[in-house]
């Protein structure tokens, strides 16, 4: 067969290379379903690592048409631009991943909600404050469990004692109280019990000195969609708004009444007859059991594709679901079409809804042998997002 693609005229629009499509209905929809899971709680929609992945502007947007009153990220870089690009002013941005050096004074001045774990941050927002004039908004979080970000439990009474002192010196505002779930994802773990308890306790102990936050809050996704006693002010859904399941454990993203956002799908660069034994991309990892066709997706692990796939990652092209044939390399991967003869340029959906049978973004993680998050996020910006649903 050719290897040809079909003539298209000068002005006839050409198929991508790849793209990943946005649904930003789907995006709404799942907002609502999980503000209707805690409905006396306010809504923090999470849009860090670019939206993971889905772009965090359109997504923070179509989020707030959906009710969402806050907006997350990690990097007060994140946030910063989030604000630049005109969010409306009531809505709150909060950042909770700060490193010494950080633009500090920006985000007091633009009014970010900033996380402080840490004596050496609340002296750095005292500073910023100061410089810029104004108090800063500021949320002290609380370690009770997880281990990484966020007050030791020990630290707690000194950081919230600072707090107050800068509080009454007008430098700043405790406008939340909150903390992070280890083990939400898992139900009946015991840390869930311990974290909530000592949740409670450390806000106590604030309140006790003085503290009149805006906000309590721990439920991340998982304790949003199944742990009603966790929502306490304001719930932080992140993965679940994209319409994936925290966790299988969990249950399927319908079954959670969640719907994916993110559908990732290449045109074939190529479709050729190839005899048995013709070995399939670095190491001959595969071998052709007999003469067949195959087909040359163009994305690789230069474009988040994982590589921990080869082999096993599935594709949807022609109606069958495919497997990567051999490595996936930096650029492309191969299917075995099994003597199927798609033309060049046909669809190759590597995941998305499952809605036609394609793929889900958890089939690509059983697969690799990782979490779902990890497959949106890492989608490179050498795939360019699509969005349908937008609004005016």
């Amino acid at each position: 067969m050719s290897d040809t693609a079909p003539a298209q005229s000068p002005t006839a629009p050409r198929p991508a290379r790849a793209r990943a499509e946005i649904d930003l209905d789907a995006l709404r929809g799942n907002v609502r379903a999980l503000r209707a899971k805690a409905p006396a709680a306010a809504f923090m929609a999470v849009v860090k690592a670019d939206g993971y992945g889905h772009g965090a502007l359109p997504c923070a947007r179509a989020a707030v048409d959906a009710g969402a009153t806050w907006i997350g990220t990690a990097t007060p870089q994140e946030a910063l631009a989030l604000r630049a690009a005109g969010l409306p002013a009531d809505v709150r941005i909060m950042c909770w991943l700060w490193t010494p050096g950080d633009p500090w004074r920006e985000a007091v001045e633009a009014g970010l909600d900033i996380s402080v774990s840490d004596l050496w941050a609340l002296r750095e927002v005292v500073a910023a404050a100061r410089a810029a004039d104004r108090p800063a908004r500021v949320q002290l979080k609380a370690d009770t469990g997880l281990g990484r970000n966020g007050c030791q439990p020990a630290d707690w009474p000194e950081l919230v004692a600072g707090a107050v002192r800068a509080e009454r010196d007008g430098l700043l505002r405790v406008t939340g109280l909150w903390s992070h779930f280890a083990c939400a994802d898992e139900p009946g773990h015991p840390s869930i019990t311990a974290q909530l308890t000592l949740f409670r306790e450390l806000v106590a102990h604030a309140e006790q000195r003085g503290v009149r936050p805006e906000v309590r809050h721990i439920a991340n996704s998982p304790a949003t969609l199944t742990l009603p006693e966790t929502h306490f002010d304001l719930v932080r859904p992140g993965i679940a708004m994209y319409g994936v399941s925290p966790s299988p454990d969990l249950g399927s993203a319908a079954d959670l009444g969640l719907r994916p956002v993110m559908t990732l799908a290449a045109s074939l660069a190529l479709v050729k007859h190839v005899p048995g034994g013709h070995g399939v991309s670095y190491g001959h990892h595969y071998t052709t059991p007999g003469e067949t066709t195959l087909g040359l997706v163009p994305l690789g692990y230069a474009d988040g594709v994982p590589r921990h796939a080869s082999g096993a990652g599935p594709v949807l092209v022609g109606g069958k679901w495919r497997t990567a044939a051999g490595r996936i390399a930096m650029d492309q991967f191969v299917v075995d079409l099994g003597g199927d003869e798609p033309a060049p340029g046909a669809e190759a959906v590597l995941f998305g809804p499952g809605d036609r049978g394609e793929p889900t973004a958890q089939d690509w993680a059983r697969a690799a042998g990782t979490i779902a998050y990890e497959i949106v996020t890492r989608i490179g910006a050498r795939v360019p997002r699509v969005y349908v649903g937008e609004t005016p």
